[in-house]
């Protein structure tokens, strides 16, 4: 517990400081060694599997996704960044299919090359793109505020999960898969991430002022006046997110527990490793992703 604790005391205020300050092709280059790392310890799931993984080809096939995202950040208006990533998201998409494919003829088994091929396509898809998506989304207006409150959503919702599943919690979710979650502690998280989304949105034009005031948020990151969205959506979409976040850890679990282990890694103290971290993002992402995009399209 005190490591877990600790560990989030330090890589908080990292995070924070790298969503709402840093440039996004410093993000792009963040999130794309998140990934990686992520990649990799999926990629070590696989052998459970009886998968002889891509290693290499997988790596630099997602560093080059998101070298793309980063030599191509700014200077853009936001309807034209999404458009470009839609267009880079699409074509990696398609191809890593066909690439992987292509890099298993070279194998000695053949009987190996498409569970290699299938998994590092499935690395990609279910890991890089949703990272993606969170560099692109700082690109769209007020994309500082959305991803403050992506992350705040997803961490409430997984503090009071955790607290109150292990306190109050007795009916049992889904004991084959994650024996420790509760419906008791589900139906927490998705008060405290709707209690959030709604405070934070409130008092969207107030916390942007105070970010702006004290040089953390540029002002196409904030959110003032009339960019503010109804709360009735807000609160909507949060559930949604919540849901998403949810259901992300359960099939990161799922994978777990096919694989017979407890945790992913040991990268951080507590918490296990960098696949585990971001488990609930890479459903929740997708979800803030599409809807801001819709907006930037309207």
């Amino acid at each position: 517990m005190l490591k877990r604790i600790a560990t989030a005391l330090v890589l908080i205020p990292i995070v924070l400081a790298l969503i709402l300050r840093a440039p996004v092709a410093v993000l792009a280059v963040v999130a794309a060694v998140v990934a990686l790392l992520a990649i990799s310890e999926f990629l070590k799931l696989t052998e459970s599997y009886g998968v002889q993984p891509m290693r290499w080809p997988t790596h630099i096939f997602t560093g080059l996704f998101f070298l793309v995202i980063a030599t191509s950040a700014g200077g853009e208006t936001p309807l034209a960044g999404t458009g470009k990533f839609l267009v880079a998201l699409g074509f990696a998409a398609a191809i890593a299919p066909f690439l992987f494919l292509t890099i298993a003829m070279r194998r000695t088994e053949l009987r190996s090359g498409y569970p290699a091929a299938a998994a590092a396509v499935f690395a990609f898809t279910y890991i890089a793109l949703p990272m993606g998506m969170l560099v692109q989304l700082r690109e769209q207006a007020a994309g500082a505020i959305y991803l403050l409150y992506l992350l705040l959503v997803v961490w409430a919702g997984d503090i009071f999960a955790y607290f109150v599943g292990k306190s109050m919690g007795r009916h049992l979710m889904s004991p084959r898969i994650s024996p420790k979650k509760t419906w008791e502690g589900a139906v927490a998280s998705l008060a405290a991430s709707v209690g959030v989304g709604w405070l934070l949105f409130r008092h969207a034009e107030q916390i942007s002022s105070a970010l702006l005031h004290y040089g953390l948020i540029t002002r196409p990151g904030g959110m003032y006046g009339l960019e503010i969205p109804e709360m009735g959506p807000v609160i909507l979409l949060t559930i949604v997110l919540n849901i998403a976040a949810q259901l992300g850890d359960l099939v990161e679990s799922l994978i777990k527990r096919g694989a017979g282990v407890k945790d992913s890694g040991a990268i951080l103290p507590g918490h296990g490793g960098m696949f585990d971290r971001i488990d609930a993002l890479l459903f929740a992402a997708p979800v803030l992703w599409l809807y801001t995009a819709w907006r930037v399209m309207q």
